[in-house]
């Protein structure tokens, strides 16, 4: 079993990838295979609403120069997932921002029915903020959301300041172990037969006629 982290900051060994990191060291004790995906620097387009991923039936962007599909094929061969970002006024970072929405609209059907978790990393404040926003994406697709002792966020303006924050680091490390623990039961429910929910067609409703 194999969980992806997304290091939705620019700099790529900086707070959100020292967080990262101590989920990954606790899930590799606990016989899970991870590995950093690194979002880079970059700009990324936003979503244009094209259309392109669902009228051609690709499951894929439109628009192939930036880590989208990268992120989107990866996930295919992965069980969980952790997303995290850097907080940028009170909210994710814009370029991650972009990049998930078009993930989830052009591949969600490789994220759902798979555990996921957000983290996010800030100097002082605006981190509750930033995790209702990224954790919308987890619960319109279908995903469970692993949790930990607390909210999922170190605070640092330096990777040696966010390993200063015991509590954030033990926050990353018990959502390591629940990571851990949630995909092992799934593993153990897909091997005595538990299948997974069958998806129904979706309805829309517009409340303007």
């Amino acid at each position: 079993m194999k969980v992806l982290l997304l290091n939705g900051s620019p700099h790529q060994e900086g707070c959100t990838y020292t967080a990262l990191c101590a989920i990954g060291e606790q899930l590799e004790a606990e016989g899970i295979e991870w590995e950093i995906f690194q979002m880079g620097a970059a700009p990324i387009r936003g979503c244009t609403a094209c259309g392109h991923c669902h009228k051609s039936g690709a499951g894929e962007c439109a628009f192939d120069g930036d880590p989208v599909n990268k992120l989107i094929r990866a996930a295919k061969d992965c069980d969980g997932f952790v997303f995290g970002s850097p907080v940028h006024y009170a909210s994710a970072g814009g370029a991650v921002t972009s990049l998930l929405d078009r993930a989830f609209y052009a591949g969600g059907s490789q994220f759902a029915y798979k555990p996921g978790a957000c983290v996010v990393s800030c100097r002082r404040a605006g981190t509750t903020a930033a995790l209702d926003q990224l954790q919308k994406y987890l619960t319109i697709s279908n995903m469970p959301v692993v949790s930990s002792r607390y909210w999922n966020m170190v605070h640092g303006n330096t990777p040696d300041e966010v390993r200063q924050d015991l509590e954030g680091m033990q926050i990353m490390r018990v959502l390591g172990r629940n990571m851990a623990w949630l995909l092992h039961s799934i593993r153990a429910g897909e091997n005595a037969g538990v299948e997974r929910p069958k998806p129904e067609n979706r309805i829309s409703t517009n409340f303007i006629r």
